[in-house]
């Protein structure tokens, strides 16, 4: 049950435990991979791409963030009762007043860079809002939610980043693939946030996978899915004359392989034990994959 509030206000704290940081270093590596494949000059425009950066941290993926947690708010007062609303600390309408202010504030500083850049912000933030408010609720489904999250979070943060350093253009073929890639790799990434909260979702009637699948098969089928893109990764970067890029790519798979072993054997207990050690493993195949782009087509 919601406690009532001391203050009609939140405080700075309460409000930035809402747009959870720790939840921004993924749109923001993203990014940044989008910075590095574009083959701009990074230090001849680093003020464009501080600006983009902060646009898809603390600022869209943020305002994601603050919507999520208004409606979640009967769901995390089963699972995590301390959280900013549940608990009081962010009363009222507040959460819902802090997404419309991150929504606008996210529009204005996309509107400075360029075409393709607004448009990726506009279509991040459809997405954010359909992840989370009704109709849609996009999260009510697994596949669904967490195919937006994935396509938000990686591929549209990689390809604002370098549509950014390139003026607001559309970026190369090359680029565009491995950001869908690494997309649909993320739908599995996903996935694992979602052990923690089984009792929760299944009371809410809320089908995350684990709910759907069962956690034994919805682990599976996230190993599945954030090995197979990889694949196709290192056979791109072979075909496009970067055997070295591809051997790392496919030494960092091996790693993450080997760790999956330990997460297939009890999910529930290991999914955060894996985010932690075998995501990044992922997102620095990302950062490797786009230095390859980089080199590819001869910026």
């Amino acid at each position: 049950m919601q406690r009532l509030p001391t203050s009609p206000y939140p405080s700075p704290a309460a409000v930035l435990e809402l747009l959870k940081p720790i939840t921004w270093f993924p749109p923001m590596w993203a990014f940044a991979c989008g910075v590095v494949s574009s083959g701009v000059s990074i230090l001849a425009n680093w003020h464009i791409a501080l600006l983009g950066v902060i646009l898809a941290g603390p600022l869209v993926c943020a305002m994601s963030q603050a919507i999520n947690d208004w409606y979640d708010r009967h769901v995390d007062a089963i699972n995590e009762p301390q959280r900013p609303i549940p608990s009081g600390r962010v009363p009222g309408l507040w959460g819902l007043y802090i997404a419309g202010i991150w929504t606008v504030l996210s529009l204005a500083v996309a509107a400075t860079l360029g075409t393709w850049v607004f448009v990726s912000a506009v279509v991040g933030l459809i997405l954010a809002w359909a992840y989370s408010a009704p109709p849609l609720r996009l999260k009510q489904n697994g596949w669904w939610g967490n195919a937006a999250c994935g396509f938000s979070y990686e591929g549209l943060a990689w390809v604002t980043g370098a549509a950014a350093l390139l003026g607001g253009n559309l970026p190369a073929l090359e680029i565009l693939l491995l950001a869908g890639l690494y997309s649909v790799g993320a739908h599995g990434i996903m996935t694992l946030n979602d052990f923690k909260a089984i009792r929760g979702d299944r009371e809410m009637g809320i089908n995350s996978l684990p709910v759907l699948l069962g956690p034994d098969r919805a682990a599976q089928a996230a190993c599945a899915i954030m090995t197979a893109p990889q694949l196709v990764v290192i056979t791109l970067l072979a075909w496009w004359g970067q055997p070295v890029h591809a051997a790392i790519v496919a030494g960092l798979l091996l790693g993450q392989l080997a760790m999956m072993r330990r997460l297939l054997r009890d999910p529930i207990k290991d999914a955060i034990w894996y985010s932690g050690f075998g995501v990044p493993l992922f997102v620095l195949g990302m950062m490797v994959s786009a230095f390859a782009v980089r080199i590819f087509s001869g910026i």
